[in-house]
């Protein structure tokens, strides 16, 4: 198990679904990961919970429900100060959909829309690291922006956050140091008018049997399974309620 103690500033350290029905979003990974879920109460008992999403009893996630947004999975990158990297995110052209804010004892936080529309959270740490476990079967192992400009988005994350990129013809890998940790791609003409938004990738130990057990479920939108060369084996789906996630199976001489 890879287990994590601390993140380093830039790095992907959690993912967070809005969904449009908490309960049937908590079946259907709990059936499709073998997650447990934690509901902590928000509230009154009318109010939906906050559900913290576990792998063997570390936190890998969590979702809650918003019925006033399509959902989606948000991305959260960790940052040294929250207050000082949404301050920079707005002079580097971004918007700040959420003003730096305390969550209770266990973190502050900022969401911001980048130039190019993509929504991604800034997370300064306190008792709350992020994900417990990540890097192994069924948790989270790679983040990636599907960008309307991608040169424009390479220029402003490097900004951002000092990310290393590894920049080839058609992808662009993002480093935080020597660790490889998500990635940018151009959105297409094909594409049908995408907007640009970053999406989780999950592990897998089966990119198809895992596809077969989402469709059983409830998933009728998906792209894939497709091999990377040299990488693994990818599929996009699209959860019951609508939110985008990607799943791969790694080759074996291919880390996360």
């Amino acid at each position: 198990m890879t287990e994590m103690t601390k993140y380093p500033p830039g790095m992907f350290s959690w993912v967070e679904l809005a969904t449009s029905d908490w309960n049937a979003a908590r079946d259907y990974y709990r059936s499709l990961f073998g997650w447990t879920a934690n509901p902590m109460p928000m509230g009154p008992p009318d109010v939906p919970p906050y559900v913290m999403l576990e792998r063997n009893g570390k936190e890998v996630g969590a979702l809650y429900e918003n019925k006033n947004i399509p959902p989606n999975w948000l991305s959260y990158v960790t940052v040294e100060n929250v207050d000082d990297s949404a301050k920079k995110a707005k002079d580097l052209g971004a918007k700040a959909l959420q003003e730096p804010f305390d969550v209770m004892d266990v973190g502050r936080m900022a969401t911001i829309q980048d130039p190019q529309g993509a929504r991604l959270a800034l997370w300064q740490a306190r008792k709350h690291i992020g994900a417990r476990v990540r890097d192994e079967i069924n948790t989270l192992c790679w983040n990636e922006l599907m960008s309307t400009d991608v040169e424009a988005s390479q220029k402003f994350y490097q900004s951002l956050f000092d990310w290393k990129l590894k920049i080839t013809p058609g992808y662009t890998e993002v480093h935080v140091g020597e660790q490889p940790a998500g990635g940018l791609m151009q959105i297409g003409p094909e594409m049908h008018g995408m907007p640009s938004h970053w999406q989780p990738y999950f592990m897998v130990d089966d990119c198809d049997g895992m596809l077969r057990m989402a469709q059983s479920l409830g998933t009728r939108e998906f792209f894939g399974p497709m091999d990377i060369e040299k990488v693994g084996r990818f599929a996009v789906l699209h959860d019951p309620q609508g939110a985008a996630f990607s799943l791969i199976a790694m080759n074996p001489s291919h880390g996360a």
